[in-house]
C-alpha cells in the first residue's frame, strides 16, 4: 500500500517531485562516477593473481646532503640476485623498455603503434596474462621472438601467430610473432603492447642483465612466499650487494645505495600525486552528493506546510508515527530509484564527455568491486535523505487537518542552506586555483622558446640521411632554422652523477640532456650567460655547457673563483669532459615538478634522435611540406612531425582534466545550492506574505522587501562563504605541494571567489523574491 501512495504521489502538483528527482539524479551521476575514479586510482595493478604477493624492487639512493630519492628502476643482476640470496622468495622477473609508442611495420607495411619492452622467461609467472595463442615461457625464451597483445593482433589483417614485425626506430630487427596475450586493462602501472624475448637485447642496446652497478634500467619483481614479510628479506638483500658490490667502498664515497620491497597494488596509490589526487576527487564528489542530499531535504521541507494536513488525515484514519514514516521512506525509496535512472541515462548520455574528463572508459570505472561500493553508498544516501523528512512529517500533530498550519521549519532549512553555499563557495575557489595554475604551467617562462617549432624522430637514420634533410630543410622559405638533438626538453631526462676528476665520491646528479648540434641553442633562444655554446669545427665531443643551476651547486663544493667554464668534470657515462659554457635554466619537463634541476648538455655534430624545426610562422601547410621533404630523405622511416606546443600542453593534460572535472562540479553544486535557495525563498515567502503585504499597506517599497529577504539571507551567506573559501584554502595549499612552482592563492582571490558566488545569490534572490515584492497585498490578504 505504501509503494502505491508513494507513485501517487509521484504525480501529485506542488511537491516539486521533478525538481527534486532532476536535481538528485544530477548530483549522484557527478558524484558517484567521481567516487568511482578514485576507487579506480586506488585498484591499480589488483587483477594479478597472488597480486598481494607480487612486490616491486625499488632503488633507495642518498648522495651527500641530498635527500634521500626512491627510483623503481635497478641494474639487471639485482633480482635475480635476490631470488638466489633469499629462500623466501619463489621467483623473480624484470623487464625494460625498448620504445614507447613505437611504430610497427607489418610484413605488408601495415602500420601499428605500441609500446615495446624486453622481458626474461620468468615474466608470466609472476605477471601472467590469459594466453589466446602460444605458450609465454616458451617464446619468451627465444631470441627475436615476441608476444603482443590481443588489441594489436586484432589491428592485423591476419592471424598474428607466425608473422613478423619490425620497428621503425631499429631497421633490419625483425621480430616474429609467437603469442597472443590478453591486453592489459586500463588501471595497470605498466603498461606494454609488445614483450620481446630479453635474451635479445644486444640486438636493440647493451646488454646489462649481469650488471651489478649502473645501467638502472629494468623494472624488477619479485615474488614472495604466502606470508612473508618484505623486511625479512632485507639482510639477505644487504648479504648480496656486499657479496656482488663491494657496498662498503660505495659508502666511504658518501653514497648509501639500498633496496627495498614495495608492493605491486601499492605502487601506483602510493604516489604522492595520485594520493591528493584521490583525496581531492573524494572531496569533490562528497559535495556533490551532499549538496543535492540537502537540496532534496530543503525542497522537501519547503512544501511541509502544504502536506501537513494531508499527513494529519492520515493519522485521523488510523495511521500511527510509524505508518507515517514508512510512507515516506517508500516515497524516498521511489524519488532515489527514478534518480537513480536520471543519473544513469545522463552518464550514458555524456558518456565521450565523461570518459574525456576523467581520462577512462566507463567500463574500467565500473566493475564488480566499485559496484558494491556505490550500492552502499546508495543506501546510505536513502537513510540520511529519509531521516529528516520522517521525522517532519511523523511528527505533525492530529489537529492539523482542522486547523490552519504555520509551523515553520526555519531553522533546518537555514542549516541546510548554510551548507550548501558553503560547498558552492569551496569548489568555486578551488576551481580558480586550479584554473590559475594550470594556467601559469602552461603559460609560464620554460627558460626556451617553442613557438612555430616541430619536431620528428629520425631514429633508425643514417648520419647521410639526416644531414641531407637538414640541407633539405634549409632551403624551404617557411623554414626559419634546423638544429638536431637527442633530448627534448619537454619530455624530461634521466640522470648521470658528478664528480670531481681523480676523485671517487659524487657530488649530485643531473638531468643529462645528452648531445646537441651546434644550430640547437640559437633555435631554441636558450641564452648563454658565460663562456661560448658549441661551434662546429671547434667543438668537440668532450665539450658540455652547463645550466645556471649547476654552476651555483658546483660552487658548494669547489672554490674556484674564476667560475666553472674551463673547468673539467666527470660524468658517469660520458666520462672526462671540458665545461665551455653556461647556459640559463631551462625547465626540464613540466613547470612544477623540480623540473629545473641542474642539467646539461654535450657537443654531438649529428645527434641521432630528433630534428627540431622551426618556422617563420607555423601552419599546417608547411608542416606538410616538412613532412614530404623529410620522407623523400629518409625513405624506410616512417615520418611524423609534432608541433612542440602541443606536446608541451599534453604534458599538463592531468592538471587540464581535473581541472575540467572541478568546473563541472563547481557548477552542478552550484546549480542544486541555487534550487535550494528558491525552496527556501518559496517556503519563506509562503510563511510571510501576510507580513509582507502589511508592510506594503504601510508604506513598504519593493526595495524595502528586497531587502527584507537578502538581510536573511546575507547573516547566512557571509559565514558560510568565508567557511567555504577557508575549507579550499586549505585543499588547495595540499594540492599544490605536488608543485614547486605555484601560483600565490592569497586571501584576495578567495576574496573574489566569495563575491562571485555571493552575487549569483543575490541575483536569484532578487529575481525569486521579485513576483511577491510587487504584486498586489490584497491577493495575499484574501488568502489569509
Amino acid at each position: 500500500m505504501n509503494l502505491i501512495l508513494a507513485f501517487r504521489s509521484l504525480f501529485k502538483k506542488n511537491q516539486s517531485n521533478i525538481i527534486k528527482i532532476a536535481s538528485l539524479g544530477l548530483g549522484l551521476a557527478a558524484g558517484l562516477i567521481l567516487i568511482t575514479k578514485a576507487l579506480f586510482e586506488v585498484s591499480f595493478d589488483d587483477f594479478y593473481p597472488d597480486s598481494e604477493n607480487i612486490y616491486l624492487v625499488q632503488t633507495r639512493f642518498k648522495m651527500g646532503e641530498d635527500p634521500e630519492m626512491n627510483f623503481p628502476q635497478v641494474s639487471g643482476a639485482i633480482a635475480p640476485g635476490i631470488r638466489d640470496e633469499a629462500p623466501q622468495v619463489l621467483t623473480a622477473t624484470r623487464f625494460t623498455n625498448i620504445e614507447r609508442d613505437a611504430v610497427l611495420l607489418t610484413a605488408n607495411r601495415n602500420r601499428l603503434v605500441g609500446t615495446v619492452i624486453l622481458a626474461d622467461s620468468c615474466f608470466f609467472d609472476i605477471l601472467p596474462r590469459p594466453m589466446l595463442a602460444g605458450i609465454a615461457k616458451e617464446v619468451l625464451s627465444r631470441p627475436m621472438y615476441a608476444l603482443v597483445s590481443s588489441e594489436l593482433a586484432e589491428k592485423m589483417s591476419y592471424d598474428a601467430v607466425g608473422q613478423t614485425i619490425k620497428m621503425d626506430s631499429y631497421p633490419g630487427r625483425e621480430l616474429t610473432i609467437g603469442g597472443v596475450f590478453e591486453a592489459l586493462p586500463m588501471n595497470s602501472s605498466f603498461k606494454y603492447d609488445v614483450i620481446v624475448s630479453l635474451s635479445s637485447i644486444s640486438r636493440f642496446m647493451w646488454d646489462g642483465t649481469h650488471n651489478w652497478l649502473g645501467n638502472d634500467r629494468y623494472i624488477s619483481f619479485v615474488k614472495l612466499q604466502e606470508g612473508v614479510d618484505p623486511k625479512d628479506i632485507a639482510p639477505a638483500i644487504r648479504q648480496m650487494q656486499e657479496k656482488y658490490q663491494d657496498i662498503a667502498k660505495i659508502e666511504q664515497t658518501g653514497i648509501k645505495l639500498s633496496y627495498h620491497l614495495s608492493p605491486l597494488t601499492k605502487f601506483h596509490s602510493s604516489d604522492v600525486e595520485v594520493k591528493r589526487k584521490v583525496k581531492l576527487l573524494s572531496w569533490l564528489a562528497f559535495a556533490l552528493i551532499f549538496t543535492a542530499i540537502l537540496n532534496y531535504v530543503l525542497i522537501v521541507i519547503s512544501a511541509h506546510v502544504r502536506r501537513a494536513k494531508e499527513m494529519a488525515v492520515y493519522k485521523s484514519y488510523g495511521a500511527n508515527r510509524s505508518n507515517i514514516s514508512q510512507l515516506i521512506y517508500m516515497e524516498v525509496l521511489v524519488h532515489l530509484m527514478a534518480a537513480l535512472v536520471v543519473a544513469a541515462l545522463s552518464i550514458w548520455l555524456f558518456r565521450p564527455i565523461v570518459e574525456e574528463l576523467l581520462g577512462v572508459s566507463l567500463s574500467a570505472l565500473f566493475t564488480t568491486q566499485s559496484g558494491f561500493v556505490l550500492l552502499a553508498i546508495v543506501a546510505l544516501i536513502f537513510v540520511v535523505t529519509g531521516v529528516v523528512p520522517a521525522r517532519l512529517f511523523s511528527s505533525i500533530p492530529v489537529a492539523t487537518a482542522f486547523r490552519s498550519f504555520k509551523q515553520s521549519r526555519r531553522s533546518w532549512m537555514l542549516a541546510l542552506l548554510f551548507i550548501q553555499l558553503t560547498a558552492a563557495t569551496f569548489l568555486v575557489s578551488l576551481l580558480a586555483v586550479i584554473g590559475l595554475q594550470y594556467r601559469m604551467m602552461v603559460n609560464g617562462n620554460l627558460g626556451y622558446s617553442y613557438e612555430d617549432t616541430a619536431y620528428c624522430s629520425v631514429v633508425g637514420t643514417t648520419d647521410t640521411e639526416r644531414e641531407t634533410a637538414i640541407e633539405m630543410l634549409s632551403r624551404l622559405p617557411d623554414v626559419q632554422a634546423v638544429a638536431s638533438a637527442n633530448s627534448l626538453l619537454f619530455r624530461g631526462a634521466s640522470g648521470n652523477n658528478v664528480k670531481l676528476p681523480g676523485d671517487d665520491v659524487e657530488l649530485f646528479n643531473i638531468a643529462d640532456l645528452y648531445g646537441i648540434d651546434d644550430h640547437y641553442l640559437a633555435l631554441m633562444e636558450i641564452a648563454i650567460i658565460e663562456g661560448r655554446g658549441f661551434e662546429r669545427g671547434v667543438s668537440t665531443r668532450r665539450d658540455m655547457i652547463v645550466s645556471q643551476s649547476f654552476a651555483r651547486r658546483m660552487a658548494d663544493f669547489t672554490e674556484w673563483s674564476d667560475g666553472i667554464v674551463g673547468k673539467d668534470l666527470m660524468i658517469t657515462e660520458h666520462g672526462l669532459c671540458r665545461v665551455v659554457g653556461v647556459y640559463d635554466d631551462v625547465c626540464v619537463g613540466s613547470i612544477g615538478q623540480n623540473a629545473h634541476r641542474p642539467s646539461a648538455m654535450f657537443y654531438a655534430p649529428t645527434p641521432e634522435r630528433n630534428l627540431i624545426i622551426r618556422f617563420h610562422q607555423l601552419s599546417g601547410e608547411g608542416l606538410l611540406k616538412v613532412t614530404d621533404i623529410l620522407q623523400s630523405a629518409m625513405p624506410n622511416k616512417d615520418i611524423v612531425v609534432t608541433p612542440y606546443k602541443e606536446s608541451i600542453l599534453k604534458g599538463y593534460n592531468e592538471q587540464r582534466l581535473f581541472r575540467n572535472s572541478v568546473l563541472v562540479g563547481s557548477i552542478i553544486v552550484l546549480l542544486l545550492s541555487l534550487v535550494g535557495l528558491l525552496a527556501y525563498l518559496r517556503s519563506e515567502i509562503n510563511r510571510r506574505s501576510a507580513e509582507i503585504a502589511l508592510r506594503k499597506v504601510n508604506g513598504a517599497t519593493v526595495s524595502n522587501v528586497l531587502t527584507l529577504f537578502a538581510k536573511a539571507v546575507l547573516y547566512l551567506a557571509i559565514p558560510a562563504l568565508m567557511a567555504g573559501a577557508a575549507i579550499a584554502a586549505y585543499v588547495s595549499s595540499e594540492w599544490m605541494k605536488s608543485f614547486s612552482e605555484k601560483i600565490d592563492a592569497g586571501a584576495l582571490l578567495f576574496t573574489l571567489c566569495s563575491l562571485v558566488v555571493l552575487s549569483i545569490t543575490l541575483s536569484i534572490l532578487t529575481a525569486g523574491c521579485w513576483r511577491v515584492a510587487v504584486q498586489n497585498p490584497v491577493h495575499s490578504l484574501k488568502s489569509e
